[in-house]
């Protein structure tokens, strides 16, 4: 499924989430779409689950190597 079809697929979800279930559905919606996209990513490999979950050093130099 190309990236325009997901998008597409989501706004619509996410619209009629707010047409039907007013503000509070969209906001549940959106959230609930966000932390599946992550867990796709994380299953697909792309992102690593420890990057999410890794202890801070302090040090902000240290990312950017």
């Amino acid at each position: 499924m190309s990236m325009a079809m997901a998008g597409l697929l989501a706004g619509m979800a996410l619209g009629f989430a707010g047409y039907f279930g007013g503000f509070g559905a969209f906001v549940l919606v959106a959230a609930l779409g966000a932390v599946g996209f992550v867990a796709g990513r994380i299953l697909d490999g792309d992102v690593e689950a420890r990057e999410f979950f890794r202890a801070r050093t302090g040090d902000r130099d240290e990312r950017r190597r």
